[in-house]
């Protein structure tokens, strides 16, 4: 008797446990429903894209939780010497070369959308090339012809520039990332609408005042745009700054890592995350203030500015840039190229390292396409707070210099994960998490083009959330996966610290080979391995200005 009392009790005891489960879980459903108004989307799907998300954050978060534990004695030691130089050298850079930058790069695309000189369209291509020219390459060539032992001190006795100085440093940085604003005042000018000038010009302004009080206005947007990627660039470079003996916070970064005081360096990155993230809030404030429309349907295409008497020194001052930036360069690493392979440069180990530079950054390029996939559908058909913080996780490693990137991962997988420390596929792993968003924005750039209708008329149809990704979304999509993947392909070829910080003994790679050599002045070996960059660089560039 006592044993059925006891099993009616445990059944009694199961088909509550029951309920509440049922309950508990029903209310979980309606709740993550109602986050999504309705509009969940298959829950692997959020898994996934939620982990990708939380490993492209991983390392940042663990330098800036190492930071707060570096102790007090070397944050005051740190605060009271080293860091207030390094902000000035650091902000003052970044601040002159963005003036000098935007100058060249508004002018130059004003000039080629607005004003009737030869051969306007070879012009826009000609004049975006430097943005294939890394700026530790520039910094290369510029070293062999002003440097102390340069081609300038060999014929006139001495050179007239100090390369190895803040000018120097700010010449080089202008020279090669002045296409930024170029091209994105140039998308803007094309789309400019003409009647706003014509509205002007019956109000009795002259063409000077219309500039100034109606075409710069509506630029503000994407000459702020331009501004803010070369100020962040100037924060994360390295291979510039380092080569031409400059101390920023990348490079007392690096060599703070090079003396095995990890600590010191988790420091000087958390103030300089701080610093990019003002920056960042203080661009995202102003950007508010910035919002200009105008509507498709009384498009009238810009009317071009006949230049008369200036059009030869417009045409000398503008290939007085492209001379600077592109021809000069490209002819010393041409020449040392040439001496380079009658020396025999091109050996087996040169093609080793062409090979290893293709493997990791194929590898990163292929991992960004499938990962970028996931995040960017939810974003665009599941939008929540949960898909807007994912999308910012995973913007997290582009806006930070690779130096910090590399710094985290040493941290974390030298600790937790041993077995892929001092391996490719770590290498790979940092790639991935500094230019995921290169792959995101192409993606979602393409996946904007398809009307959400689509995937409603496909489950109409009987398919799941997850199929309708795969068997309907991507192909349609695929051509801007592909040009993401190889923008990633590209960026990583090029990267430099990361790679100089993460990769195993015995693998080096085209940006390693040619920071090595370069270091040691054995410049016909170095010029092959960024002549080789420069050429693969080239046709990710086709493909942004055809956008463009």
């Amino acid at each position: 008797m006592n044993n059925g009392f006891l099993e009616e009790k445990k059944h009694k005891r199961e088909i509550q446990v029951r309920g509440f489960l049922r309950t508990f879980f029903s209310i979980g459903i309606n709740f993550w429903n109602r986050i999504w108004r309705g509009n969940a989307p298959d829950f692997p799907l959020f898994i996934f894209a939620s982990v990708t998300s939380a490993l492209m954050g991983l390392p940042i978060i663990y330098v800036i939780w190492r930071s707060a534990f570096a102790g007090k004695d070397r944050w005051v030691r740190l605060l009271d010497t080293r860091i207030p130089t390094l902000l000035w050298s650091t902000l003052s850079l970044g601040v002159i070369v963005t003036i000098f930058a935007l100058i060249i790069g508004v002018s130059l695309a004003w000039l080629v959308q607005r004003c009737n000189i030869p051969g306007r369209k070879a012009m826009q291509w000609l004049l975006a090339l430097p943005l294939v020219i890394p700026p530790y390459v520039g910094a290369v060539t510029y070293i062999i012809i002003l440097g102390p032992r340069g081609w300038i001190r060999d014929w006139f006795g001495s050179s007239p520039f100090n390369i190895y100085s803040f000018w120097g440093a700010a010449f080089v940085l202008t020279m090669f990332t002045y296409p930024y604003v170029f091209l994105i005042t140039s998308a803007a000018l094309k789309k400019m609408n003409r009647s706003f000038e014509e509205a002007a010009r019956a109000q009795g302004l002259t063409s000077y005042e219309i500039l100034w009080k109606v075409n710069l206005p509506l630029l503000r947007p994407a000459i702020g745009a331009g501004a803010i990627l070369i100020f962040l660039y100037v924060l994360s470079d390295f291979g510039a700054i380092a080569m031409l003996r400059y101390n920023t916070f990348t490079s007392a970064i690096y060599y703070q890592m090079g003396s095995y005081d990890n600590l010191s360096a988790t420091v000087l990155s958390m103030v300089l995350i701080l610093v990019t993230l003002i920056v960042l809030w203080i661009e995202a404030r102003t950007r508010k203030k910035q919002k200009y429309y105008q509507t498709t349907k009384s498009y009238k295409k810009p009317q071009l500015y006949q230049l008369g008497f200036w059009k030869v020194p417009v045409l000398l001052y503008m290939l007085a840039v492209f001379f600077l930036s592109v021809v000069l360069p490209i002819t010393v690493l041409i020449y040392w190229s040439k001496l380079g392979i009658e020396a025999g440069a091109l050996d087996q180990r040169f093609w080793a390292y062409g090979w290893n530079s293709i493997k990791v950054s194929g590898l990163a390029a292929l991992a960004c396409m499938v990962l970028a996939l996931p995040i960017v559908y939810l974003k665009s058909r599941y939008k929540s707070y949960f898909t807007i913080f994912i999308d910012k996780l995973s913007y997290s490693g582009y806006a930070l210099p690779g130096v910090i990137i590399a710094l985290g991962m040493i941290f974390i997988f030298n600790q937790y994960i041993p077995w892929l420390y001092n391996t490719p596929t770590l290498l790979a792993i940092a790639y991935v998490i500094r230019f995921l968003p290169q792959s995101m924005q192409s993606a979602d750039s393409s996946l904007n083009l398809i009307s959400p209708s689509i995937d409603e008329a496909a489950r109409s149809l009987g398919f799941a959330p997850l199929k309708v990704l795969f068997k309907v979304i991507i192909p349609l999509i695929t051509p801007g996966v592909l040009a993401g993947g190889a923008l990633v392909f590209v960026s990583a070829i090029k990267e430099l610290p990361a790679t100089l910080l993460l990769r195993p003994p015995g693998f080096d790679t085209l940006a390693v080979r040619i920071w090595v050599e370069t270091s040691e002045s054995v410049y016909h070996l170095a010029a092959p391995a960024a002549l080789l960059i420069i050429l693969v660089s080239i046709v990710p560039l086709k493909w942004m200005l055809s956008k463009y």
